[in-house]
C-alpha cells in the first residue's frame, strides 16, 4: 500500500483543529476521516479500520487515555497523540495505555508529518523473510506476529519493532540511541521515554516476571541486550 492510500483517523473536539489538519495531511495522504469524540472514534476505529489515529487527549465524552485502551483491545493501529497536557506524567500514561507517539500542543506541522511518515513506515511490507526464534518465543517478520509458547502475542507496531531490533541482535547489546533511531528515526534522538515505556510493556508481555526479565536485559546506562539462549 503507498503512502498516498493511508486511511488516517483524526480525533479533536475542536473543529478548527481538525480542518487544519486535515488540509495538511490530504496534501500526502488521500482518506481522512474525522471524529469529534471518543465514541465517535471507536466506532470508526472498528468500521473503517484506519491505518494511523492521531488523537487529542482532552475529548468531551471518554478522555483520550481510555479512548487509547479501548482501541488497543481490538486493535494494533498506531495511535499519534496531539495534546496540550505536557506534564511526564501525562506522556507516560498515554503511552503506558498503548500510545506510539505523544506531540505536545502547539505543534509544527512539519514535525507532526515527520512523526506519521515514520509510525507509517513500519507498516510496508518487510523485505526481511527472516524468523526468529529463542526457546519459546517466535518472532515471524513477514507475518508480523510473535508467539510464546505457541501462544500468539498481541504487540503494537512500536513493541514488535523493538523486539526484532532486539532478537537479530541477539547476545549484544544495543545502546538507547541506536535502539530509537532503528525503530523511530534520527528525530527522535531525545526521546528516551518512549523506549522505556515501550520496553517495559513488551516485557509485561514476554517476561514471566517483568521486574526480573530473562529475554530483555537491561545494561545500565548503555541499552539493551537480547539474551541468548546459549548464555543459559
Amino acid at each position: 500500500m503507498s503512502e498516498r492510500t493511508r486511511k488516517i483517523l483524526i480525533v479533536d473536539d475542536e473543529a478548527e483543529i481538525r480542518r487544519f489538519l486535515r488540509a495538511s495531511l490530504n496534501l500526502y495522504y488521500h482518506e481522512i476521516i474525522e471524529a469529534e469524540n471518543g465514541s465517535e472514534a471507536l466506532d470508526l476505529t472498528y468500521s473503517q479500520k484506519p491505518d494511523l489515529l492521531i488523537l487529542d487527549l482532552g475529548l468531551p465524552d471518554i478522555d483520550g487515555v481510555e479512548v487509547t485502551q479501548q482501541v488497543r483491545a481490538m486493535s494494533t493501529v498506531p495511535i499519534i497523540i496531539l495534546s496540550v497536557r505536557d506534564s511526564d506524567r501525562d506522556k507516560i500514561e498515554a503511552l503506558d495505555a498503548g500510545a506510539d507517539d505523544y506531540l505536545t500542543k502547539p505543534f509544527s506541522m512539519g514535525e507532526l508529518l515527520a512523526r506519521v511518515r515514520v509510525v507509517l513506515r513500519r507498516l510496508e511490507p518487510e523485505i526481511s523473510k527472516t524468523i526468529l526464534k529463542t526457546d519459546a518465543l517466535v518472532l515471524d517478520i513477514p507475518r508480523h506476529r510473535l508467539t510464546l509458547a505457541g501462544k500468539e502475542v498481541a504487540l503494537t507496531p512500536t513493541e514488535f519493532d523493538i523486539l526484532a531490533v532486539l532478537m537479530q541482535s541477539r547476545g549484544v547489546v544495543v545502546t538507547h540511541r541506536q535502539l530509537i533511531h532503528q525503530v523511530w528515526g534520527s528525530i527522535y534522538e531525545d526521546e528516551s521515554r518512549l523506549l522505556r515505556v515501550n520496553i517495559s510493556n513488551l516485557r509485561h508481555k514476554i517476561e514471566i516476571d517483568p521486574n526480573r526479565p530473562t529475554y530483555i536485559i537491561t545494561e545500565l546506562g548503555v541499552g539493551y541486550r537480547f539474551k541468548d539462549v546459549e548464555e543459559g
